[in-house]
């Protein structure tokens, strides 16, 4: 539960050093983008402190290229 406190602590300590400056600038866009970044790196830091099992995106780009990689195979045999 320590960890999770602290990753808190560095995202707030991260927006406000960041927002000011962007809100400043008027960098709405930019903001967003920010935010959403933010927190989907928050979210996944925060699973990974809470020992989630999260997928492996190389996982998924075995399962697209292995049929292909066997049809290769087979033709080469």
């Amino acid at each position: 539960m320590g960890s999770v406190v602290g990753i808190l602590i560095a995202i707030l300590v991260i927006c406000f050093i960041e927002v000011p400056s962007l809100l400043k600038k008027k960098q709405r866009r930019e903001l967003w983008t920010f935010s959403v970044l933010l927190l989907i790196g928050t979210g996944l830091n925060i699973a990974l402190a809470l020992h989630i099992e999260l997928p492996n995106p190389l996982d998924w780009i075995i399962a697209v290229y292995k049929p292909v990689s066997d049809m290769v195979d087979r033709f080469l045999k």
